[in-house]
């Protein structure tokens, strides 16, 4: 018999880590390659954990709930061949140097303490589930100080959040108390103003996903210097050309033609003409990124938001533009997108116009530069200019509105960027085919 490691996978360029969420197997059951063995949650995604040998599982290393490394062992999977890899032998027997078998003392001390630490216990005004138990073990708190500790969660839960920032907290405390003497002005944190909730009130957990894009919006605000520019534009040509396609497409291609692949030219388009949009900063430099990949932010189900990425967008035609954007969009709405349908957007596009709005001031999905919201496609009353004079028609019209950061885009190049954008959708042919 031989035993194989499964370890979490690579999962995109910016993913150092993954929640378990749940396990599809238990200990002993058989397990056939490419089947799923567990279900992981990252901040951009869920995914299956599949394996990738036939075997039975014989040891879970981390419980649902647990932060898990990329690259770190999850399962042991006994396998019947040899050609798979094996578990690495015990440290133990394998000779040591002096220095290392004291560090090895050192650390069974510290196990040894932590194991006498008294066990953390529920009570009947406080629940804490094993996670949040199992971390109080590991890092020695006792009951008497986690129950000092303020909880977010539900009924005043303390989540897993709550007890990492009391232990950063307590293990930065000492600094703290160096500092404020060699300052005159002690630092001052301004605490969040208390909800007070009456009785009639409903108190609502956020959901896993909530909380990551709250924390994300938030962050971005924190690390760019957010400015909009606004333009209008005509987009009757392609209000009319839509008309006549869309129903010969559909029985073509068993699939709608909507206004998006045609914005995602668009905007391709006009980073091809600006690539300083297409940017990242790093430090104190900046990023030119060579392709050209667009977010599109896509609603789910639940109400929250997430951003599949056409990948070298500016390199489709139209009607690959239109395969990719709806392809994407049904898998967000299923929960099918993988790990790398998510990553690597330079500029991303929203489309506020779904839900009635004319105009948005989004919040740019970092690290990029900008972010571009569509409005709704209204018909309004517009002055139309010929050569004979001007007179008032009824047109397609929408606001496009452009956020940018300023700290590396100008006013300048963000107004020039989303002008391009609309210039490119009002000299639309209406004699193209798709």
């Amino acid at each position: 018999m031989a035993k194989f490691e499964l370890k979490l996978p690579k999962m995109g360029e910016s993913v150092a880590e993954a929640t378990i969420t749940s396990w599809l197997k238990d200990v002993g059951e058989t397990i056939e390659a490419d089947e799923a063995v567990l279900e992981i949650a990252t901040d951009k995604v869920d995914s299956e954990v599949p394996s990738e040998v036939d075997g039975v599982l014989v040891e879970k290393l981390f419980d649902v709930d647990d932060v898990v490394q990329v690259g770190q062992t999850i399962a042991v999977i006994e396998t019947e061949g040899g050609e798979t890899v094996e578990v690495k032998a015990p440290a133990a027997e394998t000779p040591k140097a002096e220095p290392v078998k004291e560090a090895a003392e050192v650390a069974q001390t510290v196990a040894t303490a932590k194991e006498t630490v008294a066990p953390i216990e529920s009570t009947g005004e406080r629940f804490y589930s094993p996670l949040v138990k199992n971390i109080a073990k590991e890092e020695g708190i006792s009951q008497t100080e986690l129950d000092s500790i303020g909880g977010t969660g539900k009924d005043g839960r303390v989540t897993k959040n709550d007890i990492k920032a009391y232990l950063e907290s307590r293990s930065s405390a000492p600094k703290a108390e160096a500092k404020a003497v060699e300052t005159s002005q002690p630092k001052v944190t301004k605490e969040p103003t208390p909800v007070v909730a009456s009785g009639d009130d409903e108190i609502v957990e956020m959901s896993r996903m909530g909380k990551l894009v709250a924390k994300h919006m938030v962050d971005s605000v924190q690390t760019s210097a957010h400015v909009q520019s606004f333009i209008e534009a005509d987009v009757t040509n392609i209000w009319n050309w839509r008309k006549k396609h869309k129903d010969s497409f559909k029985k073509r291609e068993g699939e709608n033609l909507t206004f998006t692949p045609i914005f995602m030219e668009a905007v391709a388009k006009a980073l091809r003409d600006f690539p300083m949009m297409n940017i990242s900063v790093q430090g104190d430099s900046i990023v030119k990124k060579k392709h050209i990949n667009l977010g599109m932010a896509a609603a789910l189900p639940d109400g929250n938001l997430i951003v599949p990425v056409i990948k070298d967008a500016d390199q489709l035609n139209l009607l690959g533009m239109a395969k990719k954007v709806n392809d994407l969009a049904n898998r967000a709405r299923l929960g099918k997108l993988n790990p790398d349908d998510i990553q690597g957007g330079t500029y991303t596009v929203t489309n506020v116009g779904t839900f009635g709005s004319i105009m948005g001031t989004p919040i740019i999905n970092q690290p990029q530069v900008g972010i571009l919201a569509l409005g709704a496609i209204r018909k309004v009353p517009a002055v139309i200019e010929t050569p004979e004079g001007d007179f008032i028609g009824i047109r397609y019209r929408m606001f496009l509105s452009h956020s940018y950061d300023h700290r590396v885009v100008n006013g300048a190049l963000g107004g020039q960027f989303v002008k391009a954008v609309k210039d490119y959708l009002e000299s639309w042919d209406m004699d193209r085919e798709i």
